[in-house]
């Protein structure tokens, strides 16, 4: 090393005591140096920058991270400090293009060479001892997938947080563009590197000129006027609709999920919008038996890096004092563990993730009841979806940064069955808890008279007072040359207790904007197109069915 590794600073220390005592972490066995500014070179001739955290006392061991967003006070405290405060070796790689690194910035695009040659260069420096872990959050989990792509021989374990690993996949879920978390990432990102308060002002007085960006047709046009050019990859985003165009190649890194023998703890929020990409990576890794641990709490992408951290902290601290540092107790009793919402909510370990259920199956029938019988033929319900007056977003597991006049997670969508451009059914009060648990499946009878369409499903839950808050929600864009039929969902996997004397609703819909683009109903490419035209739909109720997974009785009561 060249640079000269300092003592933390006062505020170092504050901040490192603030952040363990938040999250709850076991009091700090060491202090730390940090040595900043280390150059590793690139294939490409490029330099990233890092800084290394050196417990003073013993390391058990070396953890890696790479991040786009730089490391302020806070964000050190929250990536390093925590390990480096608990004898563990720490080193902050900042992305290329940004915070100092060279190199132009392309989200999710250089992130596989550029983690070889991070570990290449660790592999020269007189501390490593030939042994590291990674961990991370959103794009720092991203980071660890590309590690993946080519696991070094050194790497013992990871642990990946609310993170894809098919990033074009994640960017067009169900088949559409996810408009306001790309649009919003992107914006947020161009200040990213501003000083913190006039960054933070900027995003708080951008809200109305982001939500009219939101609103505003063509796609392109409105982001270029808001970003003044400063996200190219946004246009590429959101132009590039083929997902088996050669361009989104470096960004899939689904290769990783069979390549990876070493153990991996996953971690996620029901309401995240990286919650599938988390589910899939368990299974596919369960299946093919390595160690892996899966973690889902109750939060959203933002909640789980703040309060969910009083879990997922703590938590990859054990796992790394096992699998890093040679603990000999074993940090979890099953592999998976879930949060239950609902009545007596709370932590429930699992053998794996879906556990064996039965189904339940309920009914959407005319009188906008969901009942347990089905409807009869003949039995229809119609509605028309307006590209110009697009059904707004309630809620749900997706990721926003800035909040538009839109929340993420948990919320009252009440408004949603009063619309007319929506269908409501709802059930009889339930007399007894029904605990879901798994991926509720809507099978939806469907036709329209314009055959470029987008289905919207959610299963929310209504009180005693009315009161509609949502659960799990499905999206699909419907292949045009697809003829009227049943159109099969699979929403957002749960774990969630019905209580007793609540309802269950069934929402269908055109859309969710700005959750999804809205379908203009043409066939224009929706990034430069303004035309749009209405589709009136109409829903065979006796051929469409609700069916959610339920509990064993033996879970039930636990």
């Amino acid at each position: 090393m060249n640079q000269r590794a300092k003592d933390r600073t006062l505020w170092q220390r504050l901040a490192d005591l603030q952040w363990s005592k938040y999250v709850r972490l076991p009091a700090a066995t060491s202090s730390y140096t940090v040595t900043r500014d280390l150059r590793i070179p690139m294939r490409d001739g490029v330099e990233l920058l890092a800084d290394v955290y050196e417990p003073k006392g013993p390391v058990s061991g070396t953890i890696l991270l790479t991040s786009p967003y730089g490391y302020n006070l806070v964000g050190t405290a929250m990536t390093g400090g925590v390990f480096a405060c608990r004898g563990y070796r720490v080193v902050l790689v900042r992305c290329r293009g940004t915070f100092g690194s060279g190199g132009t910035f392309e989200p999710f695009m250089r992130e596989v060479d550029d983690a070889a040659d991070i570990v290449a260069w660790m592999r020269e420096q007189p501390w490593f001892d030939g042994r590291f872990a990674t961990h991370g959050y959103s794009y720092l989990g991203f980071t660890q997938w590309a590690l993946l792509m080519d696991p070094p021989p050194e790497l013992v374990t990871a642990v990946i947080a609310c993170a894809p690993y098919n990033f074009g996949a994640f960017v067009y879920t169900g088949g559409a563009f996810l408009l306001s978390t790309m649009f919003e990432w992107s914006f947020v990102t161009t200040k990213q590197e501003e000083p913190i308060l006039p960054r933070v002002l900027a995003v708080l007085s951008s809200r109305g000129r982001v939500r009219e960006a939101l609103a505003a047709l063509p796609l392109t046009d409105a982001a270029e006027k808001l970003m003044d050019g400063k996200a190219p990859w946004y246009h590429e985003w959101v132009s590039r609709r083929d997902l088996g165009d050669p361009w989104w190649k470096s960004a899939d890194l689904t290769d990783a999920l069979q390549r990876v023998h070493v153990p991996v703890l996953l971690q996620g929020g029901w309401q995240d919008g990286f919650l599938r990409p988390t589910l899939d990576g368990y299974a596919r890794l369960a299946d093919r038996g390595v160690d892996v641990g899966l973690t889902v709490g109750p939060w959203t992408h933002a909640e789980g890096g703040a309060v969910g951290s009083r879990v997922l902290l703590p938590e990859a601290l054990v796992w790394f004092d096992e699998h890093l540092a040679g603990s000999s107790d074993r940090c979890r009793a099953t592999p998976v563990k879930v949060f239950v919402s609902g009545p007596d909510e709370g932590w429930r370990d699992l053998p794996a993730w879906p556990p064996a259920t039965d189904e339940q199956i309920f009914y959407p029938r005319s009188g906008k009841i969901l009942a347990a019988l089905p409807a009869h033929p003949g039995e229809v319900g119609e509605f028309t979806y307006d590209p110009a007056n697009p059904t707004p977003t309630y809620g749900g597991a997706f990721v926003t940064q800035i909040s538009p006049g839109i929340t993420a997670g948990y919320t009252d969508d009440s408004a949603l069955a009063s619309r007319s451009d929506v269908l409501a059914f709802t059930s009889d009060p339930l007399t007894t808890r029904l605990e879901v648990i798994g991926s509720p499946v809507v099978e939806v009878g469907h036709g329209s008279d314009n055959p470029f369409a987008d289905l919207f499903v959610r299963l929310s839950e209504v009180d005693a007072n009315g009161r509609s808050r949502n659960i799990s929600d499905g999206f699909v864009r419907l292949d045009p040359a697809q003829p009227p039929g049943v159109v099969r969902l699979e929403l957002d996997a749960v774990a969630h207790c019905f209580a007793p004397g609540n309802r269950i609703r069934l929402i269908i819909a055109g859309g969710s904007h700005p959750r999804w683009e809205r379908n203009l109903g043409t066939g224009d490419d929706p990034a430069t197109s303004t035309r749009m035209q209405p589709s009136r739909r109409t829903i065979d109720l006796s051929i469409t069915r609700v069916i959610v997974p339920v509990a064993h009785p033996r879970h039930n009561a636990g």
